[in-house]
């Protein structure tokens, strides 16, 4: 038992086991309970999936309080709101790469439940990477901070461009160098097929199987930005990876009711671009101050306002458009 008392990453084994323990839960809840079969996930249902993970992710800011601190509690709360907000961008990504694909809504829910696993591992990497960083190397933070004041600035200065999913490198190499189906069999990722040339049976990928590793890369991407953004936040890895984790859990759940209403969300993208400035400038702001850090009660507030006025601005801009009718 000594084992679980030991630290890993500034935290007890055990509380790393709990919350693995509940990922792992609900992610066989998922797929074993809820999703047994393939089905179409209406806005009803994906509200309802999305409710429950939003308030384990808020219930989990009681956990992190109890264990650690009230202000461990208040910049995981931060951490949570500001990575789900960001990760609202990779929704729009993700509907894109389902259309290019033509996935059917039954099996896009397969393609992101196994999405998430990689997000799991390869969040974890990037955390792992970032964490020993700025504990060997303090001034890494001043990057981070200098990196999302400049992509907020970016974002606010730069018109979108519609994303060509078909020129994708990665795409293309892997249509290139894999033998790939011209069409979907099912939920299947990967099928057993004879070669056009010489009639052996061998193993075709699926374009359900591409657009699984598009939607893994879609979410490194978006990785590069919402990672920096939570370490200039706290550097402590248990709070940066829970938050990471739970946001993103419960995003996936509410992505088929999103789907539909994107649009009502353009103009969200100013209040994330001014968060990432906000954000990034606070290390700077602190050290301006004498601060040791700057205030969690001040951030989370900050935070919540930026957001709010992001979101009701946006809705009002596009009170007027339909919403997207889905199945």
């Amino acid at each position: 038992m000594e084992f679980l008392l030991l630290l890993f990453m500034g935290k007890p084994v055990w509380m790393w086991l709990v919350f693995l323990g509940i990922v792992l839960a609900l992610l066989v809840l998922d797929l074993g309970v809820f999703n047994k079969t393939d089905h179409e996930i209406g806005v009803a249902e994906s509200l309802k999936m999305s409710a429950f993970y939003i308030t384990l992710g808020v219930a989990f800011s009681a956990f992190v309080w109890w264990q650690i601190d009230a202000e461990a509690a208040k910049l995981y709360l931060t951490a949570f709101v500001v990575e789900k907000t960001l990760a609202m961008d990779n929704v729009f990504v993700i509907a894109l790469i389902f259309s290019f694909f033509a996935i059917p809504r039954q099996y896009q829910h397969r393609v992101l439940f196994w999405g998430i696993l990689g997000v799991i591992v390869l969040r974890g990497i990037m955390i792992g990477l970032g964490a020993t960083l700025v504990a060997q190397y303090h001034w890494v933070l001043y990057i981070f901070a200098a990196f999302l004041i400049a992509t907020g600035i970016k974002m606010l200065v730069t018109e979108e461009k519609e994303m060509d999913i078909s020129q994708n490198p990665i795409l293309r190499f892997m249509r290139r160098r894999m033998n790939v189906t011209d069409k979907l069999h099912g939920n299947a990722f990967f099928v057993k097929e004879p070669h056009p040339r010489t009639g052996k049976l061998i193993t075709f990928a699926t374009p359900l199987f591409l657009a699984l590793v598009m939607v893994e890369l879609a979410d490194l991407v978006f990785a590069v930005d919402s990672v920096p953004a939570v370490f200039a936040i706290t550097t402590d890895p248990f709070i940066v990876y829970t938050s990471n984790i739970f946001a993103i859990l419960g995003l996936r759940a509410l992505y088929f009711a999103l789907a539909a209403i994107i649009h009502r969300f353009h103009y969200l993208k100013y209040a994330l671009a001014i968060l990432l400035v906000f954000i990034g400038s606070k290390i700077f702001v602190a050290d301006l101050m004498g601060w040791e850090k700057f205030p969690a009660n001040w951030s989370l507030a900050i935070t919540f306002v930026i957001l709010a006025a992001g979101v009701l601005w946006s809705l009002w801009k596009t009170r007027s458009d339909k919403v997207e009718q889905h199945g």
